[in-house]
């Protein structure tokens, strides 16, 4: 049952995450990834809301599944980010490399507190 939970999060996470990339990359004529920045904040925010619930009792482990580990694990790409981000280094666009490394961990990192503390504030 545990698995089919993930596999059901997952094919809603993973189109979601191709389908997001490419929307918000279409909007920027530049060789930073904004989408894939943005499904990764948007994941981390995701996950840290569910923490939060979790936490407080607001969410069951088979939400957490589906969510949690199904969903979040296939909306964001961190083996994508790692692969962009060597890509910038290797174009010569290392001040935009360097960029896509600290503002998707601090943002990344960022986001998921922030999720648990509005997760923890609404079902505390």
């Amino acid at each position: 049952m545990s698995l089919l939970l993930v596999i059901t999060g997952a094919a809603i996470g993973a189109p979601m995450r191709y389908l997001s990339d490419r929307a918000v990359q279409a909007r920027h004529d530049t060789v930073f990834p904004w989408g894939t920045l943005t499904v990764n904040v948007l994941g981390s925010l995701i996950l840290g809301l569910l923490t939060g619930a979790v936490t407080g009792g607001g969410a069951s482990p088979q939400v957490q599944l589906v969510v949690g580990t199904g969903f979040c694990g296939a909306l964001t790409t961190y083996s994508t980010f790692s692969y962009e981000t060597l890509r910038l280094l290797e174009g010569d666009a290392r001040l935009f490399a360097a960029a896509n490394v600290v503002v998707s961990i601090v943002a990344g990192v960022g986001s998921a507190f922030l999720g648990v503390v509005i997760g923890q504030a609404i079902w505390a």
